[in-house]
């Protein structure tokens, strides 16, 4: 038994290249919102927790990157000694992590570190424990 195409499906090609690739969203969010292009710093770090962007800004040295053209991050700059570093923070969720994780790649970036959480760090158990 065949079943007919649905709408959604009708006139489509599986297999053409996909037009909502990081460097397409990027250029038309640039357009859209009248920014210049940039090149992020070569090394760059996802931050999902935000617990490092936000300590950066509370001290002071985190910087915004005024023109980058993400609808739903924000990149900082910092330095590590003479290095400039890129940092997004909140990038939470698989998919969405991916296209940030992208974005700094068609904008410049060479490297990219993704920070996960491991929990809180503390003493060992055992400086708790009397025995």
């Amino acid at each position: 038994m065949r079943f007919a195409v649905p709408p959604l499906l009708d006139n489509k090609d599986p297999t053409a290249k996909s037009v909502f690739e990081p460097s397409a969203l990027l250029r038309e969010a640039r357009r859209q919102k009248g920014l210049a292009t940039i090149n992020v710093p070569s090394v760059c770090v996802l931050d999902p927790d935000g617990d490092i962007v936000r300590h950066l800004k509370a001290t002071g040295q985190a910087h915004l990157a005024k023109d980058w053209p993400c609808y739903h991050t924000e990149l900082y700059t910092f330095a590590i000694g003479a290095q400039v570093i890129g940092i997004v923070g909140c990038a939470v969720g698989a998919p969405f992590a991916v296209l940030i994780a992208e974005e700094p790649f068609a904008s410049g970036c060479h490297f990219l570190i993704s920070v996960t959480s491991a929990g809180q760090i503390t003493q060992p158990l055992s400086s708790h424990i009397s025995l």
